[in-house]
């Protein structure tokens, strides 16, 4: 298949963003202290492959994702460097991620006992998790962790080098509850201590709390939203503590421009009529690609002014109101900055309401990526 392409509408990830967002959170914390670059998701929408090159390069020691096929596709890509799947992994995928050499989470004694029935020709590396108030995955008391701790004594095949929690309010205004986690997670770390007695990587810091508090973090932190240049939360935002770049931006152009007359309607359901003669574009993408209906009314940028969006948004079109005629192939900017202006995610976010992550996730495979200072 030929690599050119033909649609009018494209993603570009400025790598240069992210290797200067890995720089400032560098500045910030100790230098005992690594990164690990979270590209779960395809790099939240990013593309995997391509962030973990520039992260790794940029100083990242390892990366972390969330399935294991995630794992496999950076191994495949010739990357060596440790990766983590923070995630739950069957058991049956262990001899895999031994040879590969895939760091598999773990925080339950049956999938330790299943991991062991399995001939496993290289040591395989874990890491246990603790749920301190996430709620989601991991081990919640002392015996668990004990029991855990014994259990893997019993099979010199399974080598443990790290255990980390995750915090569930570390981007919010209120830190109370933070540190009550942060609190279980100290508690648990002394009872591992006096089990094991053996040294481990330990992590806690996502991407919130190594910003606001990067002198309480352990041997890692796990460098993830800001690392693509977006913050946490309105609240981290707001300290602004760390200057982040905007990695993602999204562009299309214009496929076809006319005029249309007042009382005029566009799109599906006739819910946008115009109030006076008015010029329309439309541009080539739609909720097909995960550009959602809910963004109708949202602004995009032509010629760097503004431009709202008009009727409903289509499966693969969406129509935008302009101040003039326009010539066809027209750049429009739906994220980005196009001369002095700018889109920044969060605007599409709080349109969409939801948070910053979601966006450029939900931006599908049909809209190709282009890689700036690869």
């Amino acid at each position: 298949m030929s690599d050119t392409i033909y649609r009018n509408t494209w993603v570009e990830v400025d790598l240069e963003a992210i290797e200067y967002n890995l720089q400032q959170i560098k500045k910030r914390i100790s230098n005992k202290t690594k990164i690990i670059a979270v590209v779960k998701a395809d790099g939240y929408g990013h593309g995997s492959v391509q962030v973990a090159k520039r992260a790794i390069k940029a100083g990242a020691s390892a990366l972390a994702v969330a399935l294991f096929e995630e794992a496999l596709t950076l191994r495949e890509a010739e990357i060596t460097v440790p990766i983590l799947v923070l995630g739950w992994v069957p058991a049956k995928a262990a001899p895999i991620a031994a040879v590969n050499n895939i760091t598999l989470t773990f925080f339950q004694k049956e999938w330790l006992q299943e991991v062991s029935t399995y001939q496993l020709e290289d040591k395989l590396h874990v890491h246990m998790k603790w749920d301190t108030g996430m709620g989601r995955i991991g081990v919640r008391t002392k015996s668990e962790l004990k029991e855990l701790l014994y259990a893997l004594n019993e099979n010199p095949s399974i080598y443990l080098t790290g255990v980390f929690t995750h915090f569930a309010t570390a981007d919010e205004a209120d830190m109370s509850y933070f540190y009550e986690q942060k609190s279980r997670f100290e508690e648990m770390l002394k009872t591992f201590t006096e089990v094991w007695g053996k040294p481990v990587d330990v992590h806690i810091g996502n991407s919130a709390s190594a910003i606001r508090l990067p002198e309480e973090m352990y041997d890692y932190i796990r460098f993830g939203i800001a690392m693509y240049g977006l913050y946490p939360s309105g609240t981290v935002k707001s300290e602004r503590d760390v200057e982040l770049k905007q990695a993602f931006s999204l562009h299309s152009r214009l496929a076809h421009v006319k005029k249309i007359a007042a009382g005029e309607t566009v799109s599906y359901g006739a819910t946008y009529k115009a109030e006076k003669d008015e010029w329309i574009g439309t541009i080539p993408i739609g909720y097909g690609d995960g550009w959602i209906r809910k963004l109708q009314g949202v602004d995009v940028l032509v010629n760097g002014k503004r431009m709202p969006i008009v009727g409903r948004i289509c499966m693969d079109q969406t129509m935008i109101r302009l101040d003039g005629e326009y010539p066809i192939d027209t750049k429009v900017t739906l994220i980005g900055k196009q001369n002095s202006a700018e889109i920044e995610m969060d605007e599409i976010a709080a349109h969409a309401e939801t948070i910053n992550y979601e966006i450029p996730c939900i931006i599908n495979q049909r809209v190709p990526r282009l890689y700036k200072n690869e």
